[in-house]
């Protein structure tokens, strides 16, 4: 993958710029935050098409990939046209404005950007301008803006405010990009400067019609279009759909609505105690049925006309005895406390499917208010899960928000968690159609088979991953499935009777021995012979008519 840092390290240009930096004593914006990251390599290499642009590149990472300088003349000609929308000045004001602000751009970038000044600001106002124009389109101004979004026919299919056309959808999902971002205060500072005196106005009417068609999460509310406030177009993004601290405080309330914590504790020791008696009764009624099947099958063996089935009998009833001594040891509170502690993901989340839960007599129902309003009532249960549109864009969406949210690092992973939530319950169509008829999955894919291969193929996490909230509705899901008797008694049934080669078996020597004794009491009893007789009878009568 070629970006600008495989270039050749030119030391004059870093030992100018270190000089400059030095003497002139500039300040270098230590107080702002990284917020635009490589990603990470566990999630690039799952799929590298959602994180690396395959048709315009925004700033400096991938803007010297060859696969993407065709969109060079047209940035160029969105820049022309910006220049046309500047008031009693061109161009290069623009670019010598931003030329001003070289540091504060570096400050954004995690990685070192072996550009020129000069190069960078250039390259950022071309950017910027096909940037604001491609968000133009998404403006629910009327008058001016429609004046503004007035685009040659040979753009149209680049920038369509129509939003129909594949080309669209491409560059909309690289404009969402972790590594394809642009610092929003140059977008700030552009739209002041065509529209001095209502500037956040227009920029805030871009940036709510753009959360509307790209924002997966819908019900969320009206986005906070405060430019200032966000990083970038996908901060913006992540900040509206996963409010700060809004799991963690939902989680609260949860707790305060409930009952008490003597209540709590009762529930979850009667729970306990009910989990460990239905255990140990299976485990008993398991034992038992062993034991029976093993004096059966030797007294069937034990039988002189069954003699030639003792050895192999003898080795299938030993090899259970291994097997269960070796195999099936009695899980010890260690190991309990091992499995509560280690990482909730392997390949995706312990959970029941859709399809699972809909048999335990689960209900799903559409929440409104995003990621915080995911909840689950056991007493009536019922899952709450917020209404997701699912469309071209959407895995890309995800994918880099994720991406984002693992590289901030000092928030907790909240949209990954609901990415492995919904992977987990998520398995097969019949699950993805389960969810669209309770309209909480909006499918404007081909099938419903896309929408579960999408879910499934989200399956890495970057790391470990525990949210409060999620977590306790992920518990309280695999109780209630756990505990619901029709499961139990399914699962019974597969492992305990479809699946027992020894029941079969046993069943195929029941018959048997009853046909044997069956056979014996009628020895015992002459029946035999009198069928022997009877039919000796006949025989004679019917050769005396013969012969007669």
């Amino acid at each position: 993958m070629a970006t600008c840092s495989s270039h050749p390290f030119d030391e004059t240009q870093w030992i100018i710029r270190i000089r400059r930096i030095l003497d002139e004593e500039i300040e270098l914006c230590d107080d702002q935050p990284i917020s635009i990251f490589d990603v990470l390599k566990p999630l690039m290499c799952t799929k590298p098409e959602a994180y690396v642009p395959q048709l315009v590149a925004l700033g400096p990472y991938h803007h010297c990939r060859e696969g993407l300088r065709d969109m060079e003349m047209y940035k160029l000609s969105a820049a022309k046209r910006a220049q046309s929308h500047l008031p009693s000045m061109n161009f290069q004001q623009l670019v010598d404005v931003f030329a001003t602000l070289e540091h504060l751009i570096r400050s954004h970038y995690h990685r070192q950007l072996n550009l020129t000044n000069e190069t960078l600001a250039w390259m950022m106002a071309i950017d910027v301008s096909f940037l604001l124009e491609f968000l133009q389109t998404f403006s629910q101004t009327s008058n001016k803006q429609r004046r503004l979004q007035r685009m040659p026919s040979r753009m149209s299919h680049l920038v369509d405010p129509s939003r129909r056309t594949s080309t669209h959808s491409m560059l909309l999902r690289d404009i969402v990009m972790l590594e394809n971002q642009i610092p929003m205060f140059l977008l700030v500072k552009a739209v002041e400067m065509r529209c001095p005196s209502a500037g956040p106005d227009v920029l805030g009417s871009m940036l709510s019609g753009f959360f509307q068609e790209v924002s997966t999460l819908k019900g969320v509310g009206s986005p906070c279009t405060d430019a200032t406030r966000h990083a970038h177009l996908l901060d913006f993004l992540y900040s509206n759909m996963v409010p700060c601290g809004s799991v963690e405080e939902s989680d609260g309330a949860v707790d305060e609505a409930g009952d008490g914590p003597h209540d709590q504790a009762q529930r979850s020791t009667l729970s306990s105690v009910a989990e460990l008696v239905v255990k140990r009764g299976l485990k008993l009624v398991s034992l038992v049925m062993d034991f029976m099947v093993r004096i059966l099958l030797k007294f069937v063996a034990s039988l002189p006309c069954l003699s030639m089935l003792r050895q192999p009998i003898e080795e299938m009833t030993s090899q259970r005895i291994i097997t269960q001594l070796r195999g099936s040891p009695e899980p010890s509170g260690g190991s309990d406390v091992q499995s509560k502690n280690a990482s909730p993901l392997l390949e995706e989340i312990a959970v029941p499917t859709v399809a699972e839960l809909a048999y335990a007599g689960v209900t799903f129902v559409p929440a409104v208010g995003g990621v915080s309003a995911i909840e689950f009532c056991a007493r009536t249960a019922t899952l709450h899960l917020p209404v997701i549109s699912v469309d071209m864009t959407t895995e890309v969406t995800l994918r880099n928000l994720v991406a984002y949210e693992a590289s901030v690092g000092c928030r907790a992973l909240v949209l990954a968690r609901y990415v492995e939530l919904m992977n987990g319950i998520i398995d097969t169509d019949k699950d993805a159609r389960l969810l669209r008829e309770r309209g909480i999955i909006l499918n404007h894919l081909k099938s419903d088979q896309e929408v579960a291969e999408l879910w499934n193929g989200m399956t890495r996490s970057v790391r470990l991953t525990r949210v409060p909230a999620l977590d306790k509705v992920i518990d309280e899901l695999n109780r209630y499935h756990g505990s619901c008797w029709k499961v139990r008694v399914r699962a019974f049934v597969r492992a305990r009777l479809l699946g027992s080669r020894d029941l079969v078996a046993c069943a195929l020597m029941l018959f048997l021995f009853v046909f044997v004794a069956l056979q014996a009491l009628c020895i015992s009893r002459g029946c035999l012979l009198s069928w022997y007789g009877m039919g000796m009878a006949r025989r004679k009568d019917a050769c005396h008519i013969l012969k007669s």
